[in-house]
């Protein structure tokens, strides 16, 4: 009977670095996540892709193109965008067209009405994380290295009001460019600092050639970085990069969640790929959206992702859940961030 069924399609807009996601990989997360609730919601899912290069290193505008060939498609949901950026942008086009969308992207200001909220980083949350951890060690005198980039700028400001308000002293501010290309005063002037730490926040553009001037320089750290350290993921060359660097990320193999999910899809840590546990949950959210859907209508399918409540994630620390509410759009509820450390090549979870 489901096969007669027109299928319910389902915009995917991707704006994740070219060449954008993996379609196997997606498609494999897809038939877990609705095999799940296969008794519940029988119905054939088609997934329309839009792949745009948005911000922050293209446009808004192809943001918008792509969002609007989505909802001329006829989805009644979309998954996406991931970039903090065009996120913000996504959020009005939600709302004005009344489409429940998933964005899972780093900036709280990507919730609305008809936008849900996937956190994969936060720009709001992790500083304060990055704060405590400097307080647990006794580390009260830092020297911070904030990008010039909207992503760079609120992660400076939420760390400057952690800093304030545990009572950590900033001793030294340094900005960076993306494009620049001389960083031999940034250099000297966390050499000169004396500060007891230094952290880096940002997308990463500018990070990698001060890493490499820190070591060179021979300073001890400890050196500490926002989500940006989970590129290092992608490649030997990127967790080299970010070697020594304590960051923060979203997986922790105590989480028994996360080991069910590594299991059946025979994925870990060391073989990868990591983003799987981030499209497991996001395909998750829609599945559950559409299973607990009083209609299959767009306001029906943010009434269904309203009707989500907590369920053990697969992302975070031990006692991290996801779910949804009426005017609670952020999904992942708990320890969902987690400091990790890049070392020789391994990313070790950081007590």
């Amino acid at each position: 009977m489901a096969e007669s069924l027109a299928p319910v399609k389902i915009g995917v807009l991707d704006d994740t670095p070219s060449p954008g996601m993996n379609r196997e990989t997606f498609d494999r997360v897809a038939r877990l996540a609705f095999g799940d609730v296969s008794r519940r919601f029988a119905r054939p899912v088609e997934f329309v892709f839009e792949r745009v290069d948005g911000l922050p290193w293209g446009s808004a505008k192809a943001l918008e193109d792509g969002y609007r060939a989505l909802v001329d498609a006829g989805v009644i949901a979309i998954i996406g965008p991931a970039m903090g950026d065009d996120a913000t942008v996504a959020t009005e086009l939600a709302d004005r067209a009344e489409m429940p969308t998933i964005n899972w992207a780093g900036t709280e200001r990507g919730r609305s009405d008809f936008m849900f909220h996937l956190q994969i980083g936060s720009h709001e949350d992790e500083p304060l994380l990055l704060a405590r951890y400097l307080v647990d060690h006794s580390l009260r005198n830092v020297a911070v290295v904030v990008e010039r980039a909207v992503i760079g700028q609120r992660y400076g400001r939420f760390f400057e009001e952690a800093c304030d308000a545990l009572e950590i002293d900033i001793s030294t501010r340094l900005s960076s460019t993306p494009g620049e290309t001389d960083f031999g005063p940034t250099l000297t002037a966390l050499e000169k600092s004396n500060a007891d730490a230094i952290v880096f926040l940002g997308l990463g553009h500018t990070h990698p050639p001060i890493a490499e001037g820190l070591r060179a320089l021979g300073h001890p750290g400890p050196w500490l970085t926002n989500s940006y350290g989970m590129f290092g993921w992608t490649s030997p060359e990127s967790a080299a990069a970010l070697d020594g660097w304590i960051y923060v990320d979203q997986v922790s193999d105590r989480n028994p969640a996360f080991r069910s999910v590594a299991e059946r899809l025979g994925v870990s840590l060391e073989k990868g790929p990591i983003s799987v546990f981030f499209l497991v949950e996001l395909l998750r959210l829609i599945a559950e959206g559409l299973a607990r859907a009083p209609e299959l209508t767009r306001r029906g399918v943010r009434d269904g992702l309203e009707r989500i409540k907590p369920l053990p994630s697969a992302l975070g620390a031990p006692g991290t859940f996801a779910g949804f509410g009426h005017f609670e759009r952020g999904a992942l509820k708990g320890p969902y961030l987690v400091l990790r450390r890049w070392q020789d090549g391994r990313s070790l979870e950081v007590d």
